[in-house]
C-alpha cells in the first residue's frame, strides 16, 4: 500500500485521510461528513484494500455505492490505482452500458464492485452479483444519493449484505434523511466532521452577476473571453438549458463539450474522458452529472443558472479550487433571483462579491436611481438585499 501511495505522489494525508482511515482500519462504522475534493475516495478505498482477504470468495469483499456513472468510473479507477502490486479486481456497475458485459466481469471475479443503486439493484434481482461475501459497504456521497430518489434501492441493497459488515458513510452534508438512514443500517457510527468552518473554500473567489435573461448569454461568452479559463464547467438547471448553451456557445468557442442525464453513456465517458485529459477547456454540465466530476485543473466555475438549492450551489463550486488550488467562481442571478442569492450566502455565510464587466450593459434596461424610484412602505420585520449588504 505504501508503494501504491508513493506511485499515485500521495506523500502526506488530507485531513480527511489521517482521520478517517484510522478508524475505518479498527473494523468501527464510520461516518464521515466532507466535500468532494478532499482525498476522501482514497480515505475509504484504503481501508478498504487493507481489508481484504485472500482465498476463493464466491462474490465481492466490498461494495461502493455512488450517485452517478461518472462518480462510479472516477472510484474504480482510484481503487485500481490504489490495487497496484494486489490482486484486486475492482468492477465498475452502472446504467447506461451492457448489462451482460458487466455480468461477465462479475462472473470472472471482483474483490470490488463500484456501482449506482440501481444497477446493484438489477444485479442482484437476476442473481448476477452475490453480496454474502461482504465484508465493506460504503455510501459514498449519500446524501446526493438521497436527494436524487435511490433511498429505496439503497435500503434494500443494504437488507441483503451481511449484518456483520462495517459499513462507511461520506457525506458532503449530513441532513435528517442521511442520520435516520445510518442509525437504521450502521452499527453505532463514529461520527467524523472534516467540513471546513468556511463551508465555502477559502481559496475560491466567489461573484456574482445581476443579468437580465435575454443578456446571460452574451456576459458568458464575454466573460469567457476575458478571463481565458485553463478549464472551466458551466452549470445550467436543466438538460434542454445544457444543450441549448452548448450548441449557441460552440459557434463561439473551439473547445466546448456538454454532458447531461440524455446523453448516451458511450458519449459521456468519451466527453469527460477528454476533459479528464485537458483536452476540452469548457464543459456545460447539469448539476446530477456535475456532482461526478473531480478533475484537478477546473480554474472557474460559471453558474449560468442559479442553483435551485443552496448545498448545490456548495457543490457546484467545490468543482474548482480542489485539493488546495485556487480557483474562481461566477454566478449569474436575474434581477428577479436576489432572494435566492442571500440564501446562498447564508448558507455558505459570506457574501459574494459583485462581479464588475466595463464596456457592457448587464441589464438590457438602466435601472433607476433611487431618487426616480417611488417610495416604498416599510415591512416590519423584513431585510432586503440591501439591507443586509449594508449592514
Amino acid at each position: 500500500m505504501l508503494d501504491a501511495l508513493t506511485a499515485a505522489r500521495y506523500l502526506d494525508p488530507t485531513p480527511v485521510q489521517a482521520g478517517f482511515i484510522p478508524r475505518a482500519l479498527q473494523g468501527i462504522d464510520v461516518m464521515g461528513q466532507a466535500q468532494t475534493g478532499t482525498g476522501k475516495t482514497a480515505a475509504f478505498a484504503v481501508p478498504i484494500l487493507e481489508g481484504l482477504t485472500a482465498g476463493k470468495h464466491r462474490g465481492p469483499q466490498a461494495l461502493v455505492l455512488v450517485p452517478t456513472r461518472e462518480l462510479a468510473v472516477q472510484v474504480r479507477d482510484e481503487c485500481a490505482k490504489l490495487a497496484t502490486n494486489r490482486r484486486a479486481r475492482v468492477v465498475a456497475a452502472y446504467g447506461g452500458k451492457p448489462f451482460r458485459e458487466q455480468a461477465d466481469k462479475l462472473a470472472r471475479g471482483a474483490e470490488i464492485v463500484v456501482g449506482t443503486p440501481g444497477r446493484v439493484l438489477d444485479h442482484l434481482g437476476r442473481r448476477t452479483l452475490f453480496v454474502g461475501d461482504l465484508r465493506q459497504v460504503v455510501l459514498d456521497e449519500a446524501d446526493r444519493m438521497l436527494d436524487i430518489g435511490f433511498r429505496p434501492d439503497i435500503e434494500k441493497i443494504l437488507r441483503q449484505c451481511p449484518q456483520s459488515r462495517q459499513t462507511l458513510l461520506l457525506s458532503a452534508t449530513l441532513p435528517p434523511p442521511v442520520l435516520r438512514l445510518a442509525r437504521r443500517y450502521m452499527r453505532e457510527p463514529e461520527e467524523l466532521d472534516f467540513s471546513p468552518k468556511d463551508i465555502a473554500v477559502e481559496t475560491i473567489e466567489q461573484f456574482y452577476f445581476t443579468v437580465d435573461p435575454e443578456r446571460k448569454f452574451e456576459l458568458l461568452v464575454r466573460l469567457i473571453e476575458r478571463e481565458n479559463p485553463a478549464q472551466a464547467i458551466i452549470f445550467c438547471r436543466t438538460r434542454r438549458g445544457t444543450e441549448k448553451i452548448h450548441e449557441r456557445l460552440k459557434k463561439k468557442v473551439e473547445s466546448v463539450a456538454a454532458i447531461h442525464g440524455d446523453l448516451q453513456q458511450r458519449v459521456r465517458d468519451r466527453v469527460m474522458e477528454r476533459f479528464r485529459a485537458g483536452k476540452l477547456q469548457l464543459l456545460v454540465a447539469t448539476d446530477v452529472v456535475g456532482r461526478g466530476i473531480d478533475v484537478s485543473g477546473i480554474s472557474h466555475i460559471i453558474n449560468f443558472d442559479i442553483p435551485e438549492f443552496c448545498d448545490d450551489y456548495v457543490h457546484r463550486v467545490g468543482r474548482t479550487g480542489r485539493m488546495g488550488r485556487e480557483g474562481v467562481a461566477y454566478t449569474f442571478v436575474t434581477p428577479e433571483q436576489g432572494n435566492e442569492l442571500t440564501r446562498i450566502e447564508m448558507r455558505i455565510d459570506r457574501l459574494l462579491k459583485r462581479g464588475e464587466m466595463p464596456d457592457f450593459d448587464t441589464l438590457a434596461k438602466p435601472a433607476e436611481t433611487d431618487a426616480e424610484k417611488p417610495a416604498a412602505k416599510p415591512v416590519f420585520g423584513s431585510r432586503t438585499r440591501r439591507t443586509r449588504r449594508a449592514l
